[in-house]
């Protein structure tokens, strides 16, 4: 008989918290900060019995699109690669089969990648497919837990999107877009707003492909 786990995903923005929820899955909302996504997963990690790094990502190898979806059970900063345990091996595969995921390595990142010359470093000095925020939160947690970790995620900005300035504007803690200072930066630099719009396209896109697969992950972990 499979085992169920108990699960907690970990996520950068509000709206990807919510579409953890809505499919049945506890998540934590970390905004996009290192110092608080560790300590909110910290707070919450110790019932847990599997980590999932949940939400949008850039693309760091080429072919990615937005909206394409990136499942992995490895972990790569600065220093090592965390590799999720083999408990879970059979699961992932059917839930790669099933919701069509890209199998690969992502890189837990700090700081946003925001050019393309900096996704294309990464890329070559990593080999990693993707890039977020949240992932070696989760990693490194699990390890000294000592359970599974997942990275479900759904590209948003491709390898080839260089992200503008207010594009990088800080979260809120809540995990929503501080919007005044979104319009601020657009109000100082206008010429950014149509590569801003295409970011939000792309974001918008991404955020919709995850719907299916959170609903997916929760059936293959729930199930007893």
């Amino acid at each position: 008989m499979a085992l169920s786990y108990t699960v907690l995903c970990t996520t950068g923005l509000a709206a990807e918290a919510k579409i953890a929820r809505r499919a049945g899955l506890t998540a934590v909302v970390g905004a996009g900060d290192h110092r608080r996504t560790v300590a909110v997963v910290e707070e919450a990690a110790s019932t847990a019995e599997c980590l999932v790094s949940f939400g949008i990502a850039g693309a760091l190898a080429p072919g990615l699109k937005a909206g394409d979806i990136i499942l992995s059970t490895e972990v790569i900063d600065e220093d090592r690669r965390w590799l999720s345990s083999d408990s879970l091996r059979s699961r992932i595969a059917e839930l790669v089969r099933e919701i069509g995921a890209t199998e690969g390595p992502v890189l837990g990142a700090q700081i946003v990648l925001a050019t393309k010359a900096d996704k294309r470093r990464a890329w070559h000095d990593t080999g990693a497919i993707a890039v977020d925020l949240e992932s070696v939160v989760v990693a490194r947690a699990a390890a000294a837990l000592g359970i599974p970790f997942i990275v479900l995620r759904a590209i948003a900005d491709p390898a080839s999107r260089e992200l503008p300035p207010a594009a990088l504007v800080p979260l809120g803690g809540d995990g929503r877009p501080a919007l005044g200072q979104v319009l601020a930066s657009v109000m100082r630099r206008p010429q950014q707003l149509p590569t801003l719009l295409g970011v939000a396209r792309e974001a918008r896109q991404a955020l919709q492909a995850l719907v299916g697969p959170a609903h997916a992950l929760h059936r293959a972990l729930a199930r007893a």
